[in-house]
């Protein structure tokens, strides 16, 4: 079992091209994928496998596909005030199924908070209400996006305040007492449940890719029949093995660990089972 996880941000828009572009990314990287005949899995599909749920074999061949942040460029295609038109992640994947008849599918890790995702669209984003969960239940239905836990509101450093009770902020590494965690992750996993039913979230992917020892020793094992998670994403490029710790699992990120398509070729050569 050797599974490479690709991680993109629909959010990551300064040009029109490959290196400064997800989206014209995404498209590429699937067109090379189908190219190496790799196979495209979900990322719950992978943590089966990782937990025995399913046989390695499989996820053989394949790569799973996720996305952070959930913001309205994960779902729709948007107008964007500098760059123009830019096909949304879902119609990428849409247009790609229908090119090759191979599967598509991606997990969003989304930031759950309405209150924060609102700010933050001021903050990070053009200020237009792009951040609306509304897809959400259609993306959870559909199955061609699942949604996921990215956290309440990822402790991010442009909110006026987090949950993290000494506002130690732009980091999750300052996420490690229970009362935190809880606020972070449970309350996040909650809001889902509740919004997403008969959907539940199972999978959570740590802001900023960081991780401490209370939240991968402590409280995301021994307190699994409270948050209800299954497996937890970082950032670290590595594929996710038979012996990964499933409160540790590595995914590559467009635009950090490659950022040309050649260099995903070779990642993707280099890890295939």
């Amino acid at each position: 079992m050797k599974v490479p996880i690709l991680t993109y941000h629909s959010n990551n828009i300064a040009g029109n091209d490959y290196a400064t572009n997800d989206h014209v990314a995404l498209a590429e990287d699937l067109r090379t994928i189908a190219r190496l005949g790799l196979r495209i899995v979900s990322a719950a599909e992978v943590v089966d496998a990782l937990l025995g749920a399913t046989p390695a074999s499989s996820v053989d061949n394949a790569v799973a596909l996720t996305f952070d942040d959930g913001s309205y460029f994960d779902w729709y295609d948007m107008e964007h005030p500098h760059y123009g038109t830019q096909r949304g992640f879902a119609g990428i994947l849409r247009d790609f199924a229908a090119a090759t008849g191979m599967r598509a599918h991606a997990t969003s890790f989304v930031i759950v908070s309405p209150a924060a995702r609102a700010v933050l669209d001021v903050t990070c984003m053009a200020g237009r209400d792009w951040w609306r969960d509304e897809w959400w239940p259609q993306a959870a239905a559909e199955g061609l996006v699942a949604i996921e836990n990215h956290s309440w509101d990822h402790n991010h450093a442009t909110l006026p305040q987090t949950v993290q009770r000494e506002q130690r902020k732009g980091t999750f590494k300052s996420i490690d007492s229970h009362a935190d965690a809880d606020a972070e992750i449970r309350a996040a996993a909650d809001w889902l449940d509740t919004h997403l039913s008969p959907y539940r979230s199972t999978l959570f992917a740590y802001p900023y890719g960081e991780w401490n020892d209370y939240l991968v020793r402590e409280y995301l094992p021994q307190y699994a029949h409270e948050h209800r998670l299954r497996a937890a994403f970082t950032g670290e490029p590595q594929p996710v093995e038979a012996n990964s710790n499933r409160w540790l699992l590595p995914r590559y990120v467009c635009g950090h660990h490659w950022k040309e398509p050649p260099e995903l070729e070779r990642l993707l050569r280099e890890t295939r089972s």
